[in-house]
């Protein structure tokens, strides 16, 4: 009753154009959410929503009826949808992705769907998005969802087709990802031909190094990405496959602006050089954030890693991030008398807090 006499209340603002609602850790349940959405529908002059429902048990029943309740929303532009924790299985997912297809003006979407989907969800969920025509920005947050390499694959595929994205954000973080899904989702996204900013989160998944160099490979394939940001520490990466992915990336011939994340992996001396040493190709490179605390660097890749991004010659922002390896004295000024050639540089942040304290 709660819910649902909220929406019917709100439903006679007839100019009613932005609404943000933040009903979140209530006792909605699946008949609110029906309630609540068969309202909202009759904002006939709504635009913009941002409606957050985390925590509300209102399962597949309610997420799919809210998605065909909003899909009625025919002004509908701008949509934040934040069904997390809400018991929705892979029938729900695929329900609300269908109804939102509808949503024929839509064109920025963000929706947090941290639940139970499931290979079948997440494909599901892609397929119906790909009918979204007008959508350009995106971000799925479908972490720790039971995905593994079928669901991964599959909602790339699917994403693949939305032709005028540009925008992406995929949190995939803490899934089941392994073998081919790395490899399979990177390949599928390299035919999104728009796009030109991409945030992938991978952590925690089981990716190893073949699939990371597959990845990178299929990612220098999106030829208009400018901004890149991925995510992947603590998926079993070694020096094979942060050298694939370096090499991989220094074919992203329009990137500049770069996040790469590999802290908790396996990655020695050399390929950390060889990393850092792939991105002097990257002629663009303006901004990098790396981050390779908790590896297997000492001196001589410290040094090396210095020289390396030295090369870097547009480089003007660098966040670098060498925490709790085995880096000495000698390293830590080798990598510094490295960068002090980086003559670009006007913003530095170094972390050098090793396991051991650099005594100079």
């Amino acid at each position: 009753m709660g819910a649902s006499g909220l929406g019917s209340a709100l439903a006679k603002c007839i100019n009613l154009s932005n609404l943000t609602l933040n009903l979140w850790s209530n006792q909605i349940g699946a008949m609110g959410a029906l309630g609540l959405g068969s309202a909202l529908e009759k904002c006939i002059n709504l635009s913009n929503l941002t409606l957050n429902l985390y925590q509300n048990k209102i399962g597949d029943e309610g997420a799919s009826g809210l998605g065909s309740a909003l899909a009625k929303c025919i002004n509908l532009s701008n949509l934040t949808l934040n069904l997390g924790g809400n018991q929705i299985g892979a029938m729900g997912a695929s329900g609300l992705g269908s109804a939102l297809a509808k949503c024929i003006n839509l064109s920025n979407l963000t929706l947090n769907l941290r639940n139970q989907i499931g290979d079948e969800g997440a494909s599901g969920l892609g397929s119906a998005l790909a009918k979204c025509i007008n959508l350009s920005n995106l971000t799925l947050y479908l972490d720790r969802n039971q995905i593994g390499d079928e669901g991964a694959s599959g909602l790339g595929s699917a994403l693949a087709k939305c032709i005028n994205l540009s925008n992406l954000t995929l949190d995939l973080d803490k899934n089941r990802i392994g073998d081919k899904g790395a490899s399979g989702l990177g390949s599928a996204l390299a035919n999104c031909i728009n796009l030109s900013k991409l945030t992938l989160g991978l952590f925690l998944n089981q990716i190893g190094d073949e699939d990371a160099s597959g990845l990178g490979s299929a990612l220098a394939n999106c030829t208009n990405i400018s901004i890149l940001k991925l995510f992947l520490s603590q998926i079993q990466i070694s020096d094979q496959g942060a050298s694939g992915l370096g090499s991989a990336l220094a074919n992203c011939i329009n990137l500049s602006n770069l996040t790469l994340e590999l802290s908790k992996n396996q990655i020695g001396d050399k390929a950390a050089s060889g990393l850092c040493a792939a991105f002097a190709n990257c002629i663009k490179l303006q901004n990098l954030e790396l981050s390779l605390s908790n590896n297997q660097i000492g001196d001589e890749g410290a040094s090396g890693l210095g020289s390396a991004l030295a090369n870097c010659t547009k480089l003007s922002n660098l966040i670098l991030d060498l925490c709790k390896n085995q880096i000495g004295a000698m390293g830590a000024s080798g990598l510094g008398s490295a960068l002090s050639k980086c003559t670009n540089l006007s913003n530095l942040t170094l972390y050098l807090q090793q396991k051991e304290f650099i005594c100079f």
